[in-house]
């Protein structure tokens, strides 16, 4: 039975983890607009506006770019390396936000 409990919470778990490393695009923002994880962590945006926008990194040379997400898209990009990425919506450029990567 101990191995059946563990089973069943490892799942949820790992949605905790992927819910913590997540950025929800809602009412034309970044939510959160600055996000802090480890290196090596995937993060994931996802667009719950009916407009398109991007995630497209700030930096020069560009980080990462995720082209046009539709309503419910997502982009994912794993942060290997600690830094600050500042990131925007090239469609609608004052949305911006942050990954912080410790």
């Amino acid at each position: 039975m101990l191995t059946l409990t563990l089973a069943l919470r490892l799942p949820v778990l790992a949605n905790a983890a992927d819910a913590a490393n997540a950025v929800h695009i809602d009412n034309f923002t970044f939510s959160p607009a600055t996000l802090t994880v480890r290196a090596g962590t995937r993060v994931t945006w996802t667009n719950h506006d009916d407009e398109p926008h991007t995630v497209t990194s700030s930096g020069n040379p560009r980080a990462f770019a995720s082209g046009a997400l539709d309503t419910d898209g997502t982009f994912s990009f794993t942060f290997d390396k600690p830094g600050t990425y500042p990131y925007y919506c090239v469609i609608h450029p004052h949305m911006t936000g942050v990954i912080v990567v410790k």
